[in-house]
């Protein structure tokens, strides 16, 4: 086996969580920095607690109001693309003298 390719094993890694909560795990960095452990998580605390991190929720939600905001049922697109397409037709040359002209500009 070769040496040196191994990261350095620390068996008393000190976890802080922001609880406050602190143990000890065998790890490959000497510390770690967690939002939520056993101690506090509502999984194994029993409590219907809402954990929001950096605002994620928020962020969520504001997505989703946009996104109904700018719902358009199929029926809508078909109308406005077909409404597209005949203005299309309605700008294009019905003549070659305006088409000579439309060019020229």
């Amino acid at each position: 086996m070769k040496t040196s390719v191994h990261p350095t094993w620390y068996p008393e890694a000190k976890v802080t969580c922001a609880c406050g909560n602190v143990f000890t795990v065998g790890d490959t960095v000497p510390e770690i920095r967690v939002e939520v452990c056993y101690n506090c998580h509502p999984y194994y605390t029993g409590e219907m607690k809402f954990v929001d991190t950096a605002g994620r929720v928020d962020a969520f939600l504001s997505k989703k109001g946009k996104a109904k905001t700018n719902l358009i049922s199929k029926v809508e697109k078909r109308k406005l693309k077909r409404e597209k397409k005949i203005q299309k037709e309605l700008e294009r040359p019905e003549t070659l003298e305006e088409l000579r002209k439309k060019t020229k500009k």
